[in-house]
């Protein structure tokens, strides 16, 4: 036999509601930054988002560990820059790095490859075309031309800049050879090839044909701005390079990585008083330190190019050996320029190349117009459900209304604490998730309702129809909002992005149905249906007429208890 409503006591459940209420706004005014608004995705506030597409050597597929190790990278680099509110999540092959507010500029560096390696400066000539040989006065030919290199970021690792010795001019541009070829490859056989450095350095043969194999090179490297590098964060560290450097005025032959950038422990930007520059001095780990030392030991007065993603960014003279693990990048950096590398160096390097496929800018004010127009449709959907409530269920749709009140300010509230703790952001989608969830919390009123008229048809009285009428009620409730969540689950799981976001909202909404539903709406019937009012007590206020109507024909229609009616036996 069901219990009956009064040994519910209604008044515990919503005491206790009352409390969870009490406590969540407690937290929402009185802990973090104390405003009571929830963070905001940026169709909503205004914002950045960054689509970084993967690439290999090989232009194959990323592998998954690769793709989750650059976006746990990325998303290191996030919090050391403290770029605020930013996601970063992957979708496929892509990254996307999402940046509420106005700080979107900074987001569209934390994509770069950041393939840091050290090398050795084989030689250098300057990025400007060769003057015309002119004719001698005395018919006698001339002698080939030189030029001085130029320094490709100023000071020593450990000193004051040292002359670089001259280099010779680049003969013309060779003809396309590797034509048709991948592009990647096509640049590693022009400008890694291993000819380009002589295995044997004293002989003399080998010498001559290393340095024209480089001259080539040299001449068919294209040093311009926003003149893309297929090397780009995919050169062979065990082969040569020919690439550029000093903001694209130098052209450089580099010989096989010495240490690569995995090997930096640490990396700040600061400025040198001395040298009146802005300064990157970075800390090796124990090998790289010790390589480090080995090197700058044995080539006192030679070059090492500090290589970012095939970009020669530093090429300092090593005045004397370095060792300790401690160096300096110093070039002509501005203090910007200073602390990305910085950055970027602290955070470690990526596994995989990115190219910047997408980058969407929302301003503040269509954000706006966006968030006005979600609340207008959530104002809309609830509108329609209060009508509904009311029309149909009268007195009890009021407690339909009631109930959804206090929903929306349990929600509000998970929602504010939420973008605190986990920085959770509210987009549309999430909006269209909440208004969803109207639907859904809703419909939960409506299975508990239509299970009272059940009863009520029966010919039971609407008190003892309530208790009856929710047991058979929490069942279908807790099933379909079970299969309500676990939808939102999976598609969380499964989704990137926007979707998941309207997943979550969902879920959640989900869930604290089931609180509202438990602890508001049934301990509320459950108080109207033992009041002693009169107007509470009419099934006509409650919506309830027509059914206790029918209901009475039928209890009449029934035998009497302890008769049998009489059966004609054929």
């Amino acid at each position: 036999m069901a219990p009956s409503a009064g040994h519910l006591r209604p008044g515990r459940y919503l005491a206790f509601f009352a409390l969870i209420v009490v406590v969540l706004y407690a937290l929402v005014f009185f802990t973090g930054s104390g405003k009571a608004t929830p963070k905001l995705g940026i169709d909503l506030q205004g914002g950045t988002r960054v689509t970084l597409t993967a690439r290999t050597p090989d232009g194959g597929q990323p592998t998954r560990d690769s793709l989750n190790q650059a976006r746990q990278i990325i998303e290191t680099r996030v919090n050391g820059i403290g770029v605020g509110g930013t996601e970063v999540v992957l979708d496929g092959n892509n990254i996307v790095i999402t940046v509420p507010g106005e700080q979107g500029d900074e987001a569209k560096n934390l994509g770069r490859t950041a393939k840091l390696g050290i090398r050795e400066v084989i030689t250098s000539v300057p990025n400007t075309p060769a003057a015309p040989p002119s004719a001698p006065a005395s018919g006698a030919p001339s002698a080939p031309a030189t030029a001085p290199s130029k320094p490709a970021g100023g000071g020593g690792a450990a000193g004051a800049p040292a002359q670089q010795p001259p280099s010779t001019t680049p003969s013309a541009p060779a003809g396309g050879q590797n034509a048709g070829k991948n592009p990647i490859e096509e640049a590693r056989a022009v400008r890694q090839a291993p000819a380009l450095m002589p295995k044997d350095p004293k002989n003399q043969q080998e010498a001559a044909a290393a340095q024209a194999a480089q001259q080539k090179a040299l001449a068919a490297l294209t040093c311009a701005p926003n003149v893309a590098d297929p090397l780009e964060g995919n050169d062979l560290p065990n082969q040569p390079l020919v690439t550029c450097g000093d903001k694209d005025a130098t052209k450089y032959v580099l010989g096989p990585e010495i240490i690569p950038g995995t090997e930096i422990a640490n990396a700040n930007s600061g400025y040198d008083q001395q040298r009146g520059q802005w300064i990157v001095d970075l800390s090796f780990k124990s090998a790289g330190g010790k390589t480090w030392g080995d090197f700058t030991s044995a080539n006192v007065g030679k070059q090492a190019a500090f290589v970012l993603d095939t970009d020669v960014v530093s090429a300092p003279t090593v005045q004397n050996a370095i060792l300790g693990g401690n160096t300096q990048i110093t070039g002509k950096f501005t203090q910007t320029d200073a602390k990305n590398l910085a950055d970027i160096l602290k955070y470690g390097s990526l596994p995989l190349s990115f190219d910047s496929s997408d980058a969407t800018t929302v301003s503040a004010t269509l954000g706006y117009a966006s968030l006005q127009a979600g609340l207008i449709a959530g104002a809309i959907g609830l509108a329609v459900v209060f009508v509904y409530c009311l029309f149909y269920y009268r007195l009890l749709g009021i407690l339909t209304i009631w109930s959804l009140v206090l929903s929306g300010l349990l929600v509000y509230a998970v929602l504010v604490l939420l973008g605190r703790w986990i920085g959770y952001t509210l987009d549309l989608a999430g909006v269209a998730g909440l208004i969803i969830a109207i639907g859904i919390t809703a419909d939960s009123f409506v299975i508990y309702f239509e299970r009272l008229k059940d009863e009520i048809r029966e010919g039971r009285t609407f008190r003892s129809a309530v208790p009856r009428g929710w047991a058979r009620a929490r069942r279908t409730i807790l099933a379909s909002d079970a299969v309500s969540f676990l939808a939102a689950a999976i598609l969380y799981i499964i989704a990137v992005g926007d979707v998941q976001g309207f997943a979550f909202t969902l879920g959640m909404s989900t869930v604290l149905d089931l609180v509202v539903v438990y602890l508001v709406t049934h301990p509320l019937v459950a108080m109207v249906s033992t009041s002693k009012s009169k107007f509470l007590s009419n099934p006509r206020n409650l919506g309830l007429g027509a059914v206790q109507k029918l209901g009475s024909q039928r209890k009449a229609a029934r035998p009497a208890p302890g008769r049998r009616a009489n059966v004609k036996e054929a």
